[in-house]
Protein backbone atom coordinates (compact mmCIF):
# COMPACT_ATOMS: atom_id res chain seq x y z
CA UNK A 1 0.00 0.00 0.00
CA UNK A 2 1.09 3.29 -0.86
CA UNK A 3 0.80 6.82 1.41
CA UNK A 4 -0.55 10.23 -0.02
CA UNK A 5 2.55 11.93 0.10
CA UNK A 6 0.18 14.71 1.70
CA UNK A 7 -0.99 12.18 4.72
CA UNK A 8 3.01 11.32 5.33
CA UNK A 9 3.88 15.49 5.71
CA UNK A 10 0.92 15.80 8.04
CA UNK A 11 2.08 13.44 10.02
CA UNK A 12 5.95 14.51 10.24
CA UNK A 13 4.35 18.36 11.29
CA UNK A 14 2.27 16.80 13.88
CA UNK A 15 4.84 14.40 15.05
CA UNK A 16 7.02 17.98 15.08
CA UNK A 17 4.17 19.65 17.59
CA UNK A 18 3.98 16.79 19.68
CA UNK A 19 8.09 16.73 20.01
CA UNK A 20 8.10 20.44 20.80
CA UNK A 21 5.10 20.70 22.83
CA UNK A 22 7.00 18.07 25.37
CA UNK A 23 10.51 20.17 24.81
CA UNK A 24 8.11 23.29 26.07
CA UNK A 25 6.95 21.19 28.88
CA UNK A 26 10.05 19.72 29.82
CA UNK A 27 12.36 22.98 30.07
CA UNK A 28 9.09 24.89 31.94
CA UNK A 29 9.13 21.95 34.22
CA UNK A 30 12.92 21.84 34.70
CA UNK A 31 12.46 26.00 35.49
CA UNK A 32 10.47 25.65 37.88
CA UNK A 33 11.82 23.04 39.59
CA UNK A 34 15.45 24.34 39.68
CA UNK A 35 14.48 27.97 40.61
CA UNK A 36 12.96 26.59 43.56
CA UNK A 37 9.36 27.50 43.09
CA UNK A 38 8.36 24.20 43.91
CA UNK A 39 9.65 23.01 47.24
CA UNK A 40 8.29 19.60 48.35
CA UNK A 41 7.68 20.01 51.95
CA UNK A 42 7.01 17.64 55.24
CA UNK A 43 3.31 17.61 55.70
CA UNK A 44 4.37 17.15 59.48
CA UNK A 45 6.01 20.41 59.86
CA UNK A 46 2.63 22.29 58.45
CA UNK A 47 -0.86 21.89 59.83
CA UNK A 48 -3.24 20.80 57.55
CA UNK A 49 -5.37 24.06 58.54
CA UNK A 50 -5.08 27.00 55.99
CA UNK A 51 -5.65 29.76 58.87
CA UNK A 52 -3.12 27.69 61.16
CA UNK A 53 -0.66 27.78 58.91
CA UNK A 54 -1.07 31.87 57.80
CA UNK A 55 -1.01 32.40 61.26
CA UNK A 56 2.23 30.27 61.74
CA UNK A 57 4.09 31.83 58.73
CA UNK A 58 3.21 36.14 60.22
CA UNK A 59 4.53 34.89 63.59
CA UNK A 60 8.26 33.67 61.53
CA UNK A 61 7.62 37.04 59.38
CA UNK A 62 6.87 35.52 55.89
CA UNK A 63 4.58 36.06 53.60
CA UNK A 64 3.31 39.38 52.44
CA UNK A 65 1.26 42.38 53.29
CA UNK A 66 -1.44 43.78 50.95
CA UNK A 67 -4.09 46.74 50.95
CA UNK A 68 -1.87 49.14 53.38
CA UNK A 69 -0.54 46.04 55.56
CA UNK A 70 0.97 47.89 58.50
CA UNK A 71 0.66 51.71 56.73
CA UNK A 72 4.42 52.02 56.82
CA UNK A 73 4.56 53.40 53.13
CA UNK A 74 8.22 53.84 52.87
CA UNK A 75 9.20 50.27 53.48
CA UNK A 76 11.22 48.60 55.70
CA UNK A 77 14.82 48.44 55.06
CA UNK A 78 17.01 46.54 57.57
CA UNK A 79 19.61 44.43 55.57
CA UNK A 80 22.19 43.53 57.52
CA UNK A 81 20.62 43.14 60.37
CA UNK A 82 18.01 41.27 59.91
CA UNK A 83 20.06 38.68 58.04
CA UNK A 84 21.24 36.13 61.13
CA UNK A 85 24.32 34.78 59.00
CA UNK A 86 25.74 38.11 58.16
CA UNK A 87 25.72 39.10 62.02
CA UNK A 88 26.71 35.64 63.15
CA UNK A 89 29.96 35.92 60.91
CA UNK A 90 30.94 39.48 62.13
CA UNK A 91 30.44 38.40 65.48
CA UNK A 92 32.79 35.57 65.44
CA UNK A 93 35.53 37.30 63.67
CA UNK A 94 35.46 40.61 65.61
CA UNK A 95 38.81 40.30 66.56
CA UNK A 96 40.15 40.39 62.99
CA UNK A 97 40.92 43.92 61.37
CA UNK A 98 38.25 44.00 58.20
CA UNK A 99 39.24 44.99 55.39
CA UNK A 100 36.48 44.68 52.76
CA UNK A 101 32.66 44.10 53.89
CA UNK A 102 30.25 44.18 51.09
CA UNK A 103 27.05 42.73 51.93
CA UNK A 104 25.60 43.50 48.79
CA UNK A 105 28.53 41.04 46.97
CA UNK A 106 28.34 38.73 50.18
CA UNK A 107 31.71 38.80 51.11
CA UNK A 108 33.73 39.58 53.94
CA UNK A 109 37.30 39.69 53.68
CA UNK A 110 39.70 40.34 57.03
CA UNK A 111 43.01 41.86 57.03
CA UNK A 112 46.19 40.21 57.91
CA UNK A 113 46.02 38.90 61.33
CA UNK A 114 49.00 37.28 63.35
CA UNK A 115 48.97 37.61 67.73
CA UNK A 116 52.39 36.50 68.42
CA UNK A 117 54.56 36.63 65.68
CA UNK A 118 54.19 39.51 62.37
CA UNK A 119 56.20 37.15 59.63
CA UNK A 120 53.10 34.71 59.87
CA UNK A 121 49.68 35.47 59.73
CA UNK A 122 46.16 34.37 58.93
CA UNK A 123 43.59 36.32 56.62
CA UNK A 124 39.86 35.31 55.86
CA UNK A 125 37.54 34.98 53.49
CA UNK A 126 33.69 34.91 53.98
CA UNK A 127 31.46 34.30 50.94
CA UNK A 128 28.17 34.17 51.21
CA UNK A 129 25.63 31.63 49.01
CA UNK A 130 22.64 31.71 50.63
CA UNK A 131 21.14 33.71 53.31
CA UNK A 132 19.63 30.20 54.80
CA UNK A 133 21.00 29.39 57.87
CA UNK A 134 22.61 25.69 56.70
CA UNK A 135 26.24 24.36 56.20
CA UNK A 136 26.40 25.01 52.58
CA UNK A 137 25.22 28.46 53.01
CA UNK A 138 29.00 29.33 53.41
CA UNK A 139 32.29 29.33 51.66
CA UNK A 140 35.31 29.82 54.09
CA UNK A 141 39.02 30.66 53.07
CA UNK A 142 41.66 31.07 54.95
CA UNK A 143 45.02 32.28 53.73
CA UNK A 144 48.25 31.95 55.74
CA UNK A 145 51.12 34.34 54.72
CA UNK A 146 55.00 32.96 55.98
CA UNK A 147 57.69 35.98 55.68
CA UNK A 148 61.40 34.81 56.17
CA UNK A 149 62.13 38.73 55.70
CA UNK A 150 59.83 41.81 54.97
CA UNK A 151 60.46 41.15 50.83
CA UNK A 152 60.15 37.15 51.06
CA UNK A 153 56.67 36.66 51.50
CA UNK A 154 54.95 33.11 50.84
CA UNK A 155 50.71 32.99 50.87
CA UNK A 156 49.02 30.18 50.90
CA UNK A 157 45.40 28.67 50.60
CA UNK A 158 45.22 26.24 53.48
CA UNK A 159 42.54 23.64 54.49
CA UNK A 160 42.82 23.30 58.44
CA UNK A 161 40.27 22.96 61.66
CA UNK A 162 40.39 27.36 61.50
CA UNK A 163 37.79 26.65 58.80
CA UNK A 164 35.83 23.78 60.21
CA UNK A 165 35.93 25.82 63.88
CA UNK A 166 34.70 29.14 61.83
CA UNK A 167 31.87 27.36 60.27
CA UNK A 168 30.47 25.61 63.05
CA UNK A 169 30.82 28.50 65.14
CA UNK A 170 28.78 30.95 62.66
CA UNK A 171 26.47 28.93 61.99
CA UNK A 172 25.81 28.20 65.99
CA UNK A 173 25.63 31.87 66.17
CA UNK A 174 23.56 32.07 63.49
CA UNK A 175 21.05 29.57 64.60
CA UNK A 176 20.82 31.39 67.59
CA UNK A 177 19.67 34.94 66.02
CA UNK A 178 17.30 33.22 63.89
CA UNK A 179 15.42 31.37 66.98
CA UNK A 180 15.65 35.07 68.66
CA UNK A 181 14.25 36.63 65.71
CA UNK A 182 11.48 33.78 65.34
CA UNK A 183 10.64 34.44 68.83
CA UNK A 184 10.69 38.54 68.71
CA UNK A 185 8.75 38.03 65.63
CA UNK A 186 5.98 35.99 67.42
CA UNK A 187 5.62 38.72 70.24
CA UNK A 188 5.21 41.55 68.00
CA UNK A 189 2.33 39.24 66.24
CA UNK A 190 0.30 38.01 69.34
CA UNK A 191 1.01 42.15 70.89
CA UNK A 192 -0.56 43.20 67.26
CA UNK A 193 -3.51 40.48 67.94
CA UNK A 194 -4.68 41.80 71.60
CA UNK A 195 -4.22 45.70 70.51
Amino acid sequence: MILNPNIINNLNIIMKKIFLLFTVYFIIFQFFASCGIYRPVDAKKYPPQPELRVKNNIEEGRGIKLMGGDGNKGGNFEFASANPLWRASLDVIDFMPLLSVDYGGGIIITDWYGEENENDAIKISIQFLSNEVRSDALNIKVFKKKCTNLSDCKVILIESEINKELRAAILKKAAQYKSTDIKKKRKEYRGKILK
